[in-house]
């Protein structure tokens, strides 16, 4: 099993610097404007931003098997089973890193034999983690065999709406709102849970690993349970910090070189419309679909261009660019059917979703400023409480 995640103490800060801090990320509005709830969602979001990694820190665990009703945003949802015994306690090897991180597989014990191998089993099986000296540091993990299909799906602007491409609205939607679903996208996840043997859900979001609490709630009520990862605290390491999403993909490929994989997102996201077709090409016959949902073509309010340029020389049928979740009805993903023809594509292999008649320099010149300023922020704040 691998175990993920970092140690760190959040510093007891009054509700009036909350406020202020939650202005900074708030942007054109004030914390006080909004309803009580959602004032409340962004001080807890905040305070969970402003932490104090603690390095050098002995981590242990007790595992027991998770009930099966539990974690699943629709009935019957995960497609994992509860084993009947291997409860166990479990340490991790060394301490954590200087900023607190711990990343590593462990071999469990199975003393009553109640955890299948891998290899002997094609269903995946539960386990409740729960980290010791902490009542935040619970987690619901999955043993996954080697063969079998994984849909790897973003969030933002697939799962739930959040208009990345607007920063104000964004912000708000991810600070203070209530997570919304994007239409009845919890209903296609819901069919693929139920028609698709087997299949194991995992949940990847570039979202900092300290304020994913609210979109793990989420997930747990609205969609099938899942394994998840996000953009660990650690920021030592600039190359994976710069495309964490390519390298948490490729850990997953890497972990799992037998298991097909369905890839989901939209085009508000570069690292997404460059990593996704990359994967197909760099791992031979482990990509089954690609699923992109074209945000531009349903809300004008999206002037981000996007690039096309790496689906060039893939096969049409193992991607698509789609609308809305309808568009992914009644597909044979299991077979490796990942078209739907009445869909149109008008997919040009280069830049598209060019607002105002800029040129593709300009667009790529955008793209890149928005990026930085991303980046920058969340840095920003990441480490100026620290």
């Amino acid at each position: 099993m691998r175990f993920r995640g970092n140690v760190f103490k959040q510093p007891n800060i009054s509700e009036s610097k909350l406020n202020d801090l939650a202005n900074i990320f708030l942007i054109g509005t004030d914390i006080e404007s909004l309803p009580p709830s959602q004032q409340v969602q962004a001080r807890n979001l905040t305070a969970s931003i402003f932490v104090v990694q603690q390095g050098d820190r002995n981590v242990s665990f007790h595992l027991e098997p998770a009930d099966s009703q539990g974690g699943d945003g629709e009935s019957g949802g995960g497609n994992a089973v509860t084993p009947s015994g291997g409860a166990q306690n479990i340490t991790l090897v060394g301490q954590t890193t200087d900023q607190g991180d711990y990343d590593q597989f462990l071999t469990l014990a199975n003393p009553d034999g109640a955890l299948k191998a891998g290899n002997t089993t094609t269903s995946l099986q539960r386990l409740n983690v729960y980290a010791d000296g902490t009542l935040t540091g619970n987690a619901t993990s999955y043993l996954v065999p080697p063969t079998g299909m994984t849909i790897i799906s973003d969030i933002d602007d697939i799962l739930r709406v959040t208009k990345i491409y607007q920063p104000d609205e964004g912000l708000l939607n991810s600070f203070a709102r209530p997570f919304t679903p994007w239409l009845n996208m919890p209903d296609i996840y819901a069919n693929w849970s139920k028609s698709l043997p087997n299949m194991h859900f995992h949940y990847l979001t570039t979202t900092p690993e300290q304020v994913t609490r609210n979109y793990m709630d989420f997930i747990y009520k609205t969609y099938p349970g899942g394994s998840f990862d996000t953009r660990p605290l650690n920021f030592s390491d600039v190359s994976a910090t710069l495309s964490i999403r390519r390298y948490l993909l490729d850990r997953i490929f890497q972990t799992y070189p037998e298991r097909k994989f369905i890839l989901v997102a939209d085009t508000s996201n570069s690292d997404v419309m460059k990593a996704y077709p990359a994967l197909a090409t760099d791992y031979p016959g482990q990509v089954q679909c690609i699923f992109i949902r074209n945000t531009s073509a349903t809300d004008p309010e999206d002037k981000f261009p996007y690039k096309t340029n790496g689906f060039k020389g893939l096969n049409q049928n193992t991607y698509m660019f789609f609308n809305v979740p309808d568009d992914l009805t009644g597909l044979d993903i299991a077979n490796g059917q990942c078209y739907n023809a009445s869909v149109k594509q008008d997919v040009t292999f280069s830049t598209q979703g060019l607002p105002f008649g800029l040129s593709k320099n300009s667009a790529g010149r955008m793209e890149m400023g928005w990026n930085a300023m991303v980046f920058g922020l969340m840095a920003w704040g990441l480490f100026a409480g620290l």
